[in-house]
């Protein structure tokens, strides 16, 4: 199944599963769907619970933050992150403080999927992750799903979990496929997946560099390097065990982050490995981001700005570099 339909088939068993469960966002209810995402909701579950949005992000984040405390499950859509930041004071000031504030007597289970534009000349305004700004913030889960599996599982879990969820979906996934069960299911929050094993370097992956890193640890077994992959599948909370096990394996780290640099979440995990096993690593970790630049427009200078498999690779061969390189 694809990512995209992965993610309509969620929507759809979860509105089936419960009356509480709303979708609202912008051309929710068009045939066209959000990129696929939605489509055929509205014909099945009515026009109350699959509502078009005015272009209000604020408004519209408000409005779920009601309706979960109301006892609905609202699932938000927003179409470019970007544009998700003006709804920055919901998120921040009331949806994360939430459960706090309450003393924990109150909870606001919604759920924002928010999408990355990655790619086709979306330019500096249609690109932008900013996982890492929201992983800073206490109160907020969030989740970066690589594969239809997860992107399915994960959305179910966040649905009828408790806890505000931002999940942020890569638009250059949406035609990947993986196998998908037809039964609901969920994917755990704080829980990363080994997608490959190895015993020379660990490559920590996140969202759509996921793939990437899948076929740049395949390539690399030409050179006699056998690395391992680490999907992190969520963010906050991260898996700090999954990481620091694996490292402590190979002693080698490679962050690829599709993010920047400067403050990006790559140096979260990279401080984490450092701090528990830093005197134990046998080379410098090194980090795989976006250059510390705002997306460029062109498709030429887009090649140049995203990271690629082979940068992974060659992230991979510096932390290697001194090492003797098996040939078998």
């Amino acid at each position: 199944m694809t990512y995209s339909a992965a993610i309509r088939e969620g929507l759809h068993q979860a509105l089936g599963a419960s009356k509480d469960v709303i979708v609202i966002g912008q051309l929710v209810d068009y045939k066209s769907g959000v990129f696929g995402t939605t489509t055929g909701l509205v014909e099945t579950y009515g026009r109350d619970r699959v509502q078009d949005f005015p272009v209000s992000e604020a408004t519209m984040t408000s409005v779920a933050l009601g309706a979960a405390l109301a006892g609905k499950r609202p699932v938000i859509v927003h179409q470019r992150v970007d544009f998700m930041m003006y709804a920055m004071d919901s998120i921040v000031n009331w949806l994360a403080l939430w459960h706090f504030k309450s003393n924990g007597h109150s909870t606001a289970p919604v759920v924002i999927r928010a999408i990355v534009g990655k790619g086709w000349g979306q330019g500096p305004q249609h690109s932008k992750s900013l996982h890492a700004w929201f992983a800073h913030l206490p109160g907020l889960k969030v989740a970066m799903p690589a594969t239809a599996y997860d992107a399915k599982g994960l959305l179910l879990e966040s649905i009828f979990g408790e806890d505000p969820c931002l999940i942020l979906e890569s638009r250059s996934l949406f035609s990947q496929t993986t196998p998908v069960p037809e039964a609901m299911y969920r994917s755990r929050y704080g829980k990363a997946v080994l997608r490959k094993h190895g015993r020379d370097v660990t490559i920590v992956a996140i969202g759509h560099l996921v793939p990437l890193a899948m076929r740049a640890a395949h390539e690399l077994v030409k050179d006699g390097v056998d690395a391992e992959v680490v999907d992190l599948r969520t963010i906050k909370p991260f898996d700090r065990a999954c990481i620091l096990e694996s490292v402590g394996k190979t002693k080698r780290l490679v962050v690829a982050d599709p993010g920047w640099h400067v403050a990006g979440f790559a140096a979260e995990i990279i401080a984490t490995v450092t701090e528990e096993l830093g005197d134990r690593l046998a080379a410098k970790p090194v980090r795989v981001t976006f250059p510390d630049s705002h997306t460029p427009m062109t498709q030429r200078l887009e090649a140049q700005f995203y990271p690629t498999q082979e940068s992974i690779q060659a992230a991979v061969m510096k932390v290697l570099s001194g090492r003797r390189v098996r040939n078998e």
